[in-house]
């Protein structure tokens, strides 16, 4: 595992210095933002997770505001995700979170609503530019109008296949426009040519059993999934919808066999080329690539809701925030906006944390044509029209609801329970870790 590390970057110095040590107390209110000169002095902290591969990059980076800020310190520090969050919820209780911290949106309400993370609203327009960033992306580091954290790098959803094996099931990838009706229906009608092959080729899986789809498939009905007092904007029938609205694709002879699933693990289905189709998160497309063996894979929009439209999001990768009892806000906002907006810093992590949220980042970018990254950020600009929504900011809890939406869908392939034994577990779970703010 990742040993904790800790950084002194300034002006071209690193050095080993104490644990992190951020502003405590409880929030104050901000003075109104002053535009920070060039030659201020300040010292603030940063923290993120990730590698040592990211924490050379962040040095560069920051080395790179020194040149413009050079009097401005900056104590970065790094842990792996899941030692990441405890670290934070320790300084949280302390009011001691960093002046500047990587946030991922599934903790964003949690530390928000705590009233731990300054309000960017503030800083906007002064030392933070937040011009280069679409509507859409910015409204996902938002709560109430509140900007609590803005996107340094986005994911959005897509249809990925193998033409290859299309070719072989004698099918065609799905038309533009197509519904998730048109999707089950292409899987049903290829089960047939698929099974003379051995193994088994499928058109695609069961979308069903990923949350992160049915809270889509919800923005394309327009309900709002989770609301701003930490409760669902969905019941019990709109789960009841979803899941048998995909109950076809569970028969013995249409789905991908769960015990072929483990036999293949830790590959999947698609990576070892007996699925044609597979919906996810664009930045797999490296590790579906490196894992199939197939440089051939393509992307196309996920099907669209009963209007004809797509409803997609940008699912911030991370998010920059500031804590909201931060002594030096206009140098921390500096330092993030630095970061979302600096073609050298766009440059060097390149496509590392997610597509850039900035075009000025994504045209400093060094990739190759055709290259794996080139293909994810044409694919982001190709569906930018489509991004109609703002990514949602889940509930506190959302990591055990996900977790067990997971387990019962997995339940659900072995045919050991029911859609409605599915419905009332999952809802045992919301009930047990997600509480009404």
């Amino acid at each position: 595992m990742l040993t904790r590390r800790t950084l002194l970057l300034s002006a071209g110095s690193a050095a080993l210095l104490a644990p992190l040590a951020a502003c405590g107390g409880s929030a104050a209110p901000q003075a109104p933002a002053t535009a920070l000169p060039t030659d201020a002095t300040a010292t603030i902290t940063m923290t993120w997770w990730g590698n040592d591969d990211r924490a050379n990059k962040y040095k560069e980076a920051i080395a790179a505001f020194n040149k413009k800020y050079p009097k401005i310190s900056v104590q970065a520090q790094f842990q792996p995700f899941a030692d990441y969050w405890t670290a934070r919820n320790t300084e949280a209780a302390g009011g001691a979170l960093p002046d500047v911290m990587q946030m991922d949106i599934s903790y964003l309400r949690q530390f928000a609503n705590n009233g731990q993370l300054l309000d960017l609203n503030s800083q906007a327009g002064t030392n933070l530019d937040v011009t280069g960033l679409d509507a859409a992306i910015l409204g996902s580091g938002k709560l109430e109008d509140k900007l609590y954290g803005v996107a340094t790098s986005t994911n959005t959803l897509a249809m990925f296949y193998h033409p290859g094996i299309l070719d072989k099931l004698g099918a065609s990838a799905p038309k533009d426009g197509y519904t998730w009706d048109d999707y089950k229906k292409s899987v049903i009608d290829a089960s047939a040519a698929g099974a003379k092959f051995d193994p088994k080729l499928y058109y695609g899986g069961n979308p069903g059993g990923v949350l992160w789809f049915f809270i889509q498939w919800l923005l394309q009905k327009g309900v709002t999934p989770f609301k701003d007092d930490n409760t669902l904007g969905f019941g019990k029938d709109e789960v009841r919808e979803w899941l048998t609205m995909w109950e076809p694709l569970n028969a013995t002879d249409v789905k991908f066999p769960s015990a072929r699933t483990e036999q293949l693990k830790p590959k999947g289905g698609f990576t070892a080329n007996e699925v044609a189709l597979e919906a996810s998160w664009d930045n797999f497309l490296s590790g579906y690539v490196k894992d199939s063996g197939d440089d051939a894979i393509k992307m196309m929009p996920i099907p669209s809701g009963a209007d004809g439209k797509t409803h997609m999001f940008y699912k911030p990768s991370m998010l920059l925030s500031a804590g909201a009892n931060t002594k030096n806000p206009d140098a921390a906002a500096a330092l993030i906006s630095f970061m979302i907006n600096d073609p050298e810093v766009g440059k060097i992590f390149g496509t590392s944390k997610g597509v850039p949220a900035t075009k000025a980042q994504r045209d400093a970018m060094d990739i190759a044509p055709g290259s794996v990254d080139q293909r994810v950020v044409a694919y982001e600009e190709s569906v930018a029209s489509q991004v109609t929504e703002a990514s949602p900011v889940p509930v506190e809890g959302f990591g055990a609801i996900e977790a067990a939406w997971l387990r019962l869908a997995g339940d659900y392939g072995y045919d050991k329970l029911t859609v409605d034994q599915w419905i009332d577990q999952w809802f045992q779970s919301v009930d047990e870790n997600v509480k009404p703010a």
